[in-house]
């Protein structure tokens, strides 16, 4: 996809990274731009599932671009019109609830007000353990808002986390695909994994 610039943003769901970094591998290789993105969380955080300073320099070897950390630094997406998408995974709850209610303040949130913008579409890639509890009503907002999409999303722990819901990595690139085509990939849900 040449002339395609992709603004790719993770936020803190630290379990499902790496399998975000499959998909953002699969665009890349696609031939996407990509403008790295992260939450102050995933840029400064050591986990069990990664070191912040490896992470980091994997992201930017793959996007071959500096991963955007700060406010400052997003807040020129939309005055700048610096992208043709914007793709948030994965998304948490907190990220999700934030965009549902306007709320800018981590680059995540920011870059989306800005590139919001300029009337281009957002693909969000659900990864929250609260995605059916608190946050359910901000993922029934955003489904009806304007330029937002969706990965197609399934419960991923039904029996023991029943408000948990991760989407399907695997379809990133064809939900992003139709986004562009301002649609949204169907069936969003998706049956359970048990």
């Amino acid at each position: 996809m040449q002339n395609v610039t992709v603004g790719y943003a993770f936020c803190g769901s630290f379990c499902t990274i790496k399998e975000s970094l499959q998909e953002l591998k699969k665009l890349k290789e696609s031939g996407y731009k990509i403008k790295p993105i992260m939450s102050e969380i995933v840029y400064n955080t050591d986990t069990r599932f990664t070191n912040a300073k490896d992470l980091i320099k994997e992201v930017e070897e793959i996007c071959e671009n500096k991963i955007i950390h700060t406010i400052p630094e997003a807040e020129p997406i939309g005055p700048k019109n610096l992208l043709d998408i914007m793709v948030v995974s994965p998304c948490t709850g907190n990220t999700l609830s934030k965009i549902a209610l306007g709320i800018t303040d981590t680059p995540v949130t920011m870059s989306v007000k800005a590139h919001l913008r300029n009337n281009k579409p957002v693909l969000l890639a659900i990864a929250s353990n609260d995605a059916l509890g608190a946050t359910a009503k901000n993922i029934g907002l955003l489904h009806n808002t304007k330029n937002i999409y969706f990965v197609p999303f399934r419960l991923d722990a039904p029996f023991s986390k029943n408000n948990s819901l991760v989407c399907d990595f695997s379809l990133l690139s064809k939900a992003l695909e139709s986004a562009l085509k301002n649609e949204q990939i169907q069936p969003i849900i998706e049956a359970p994994v048990i």
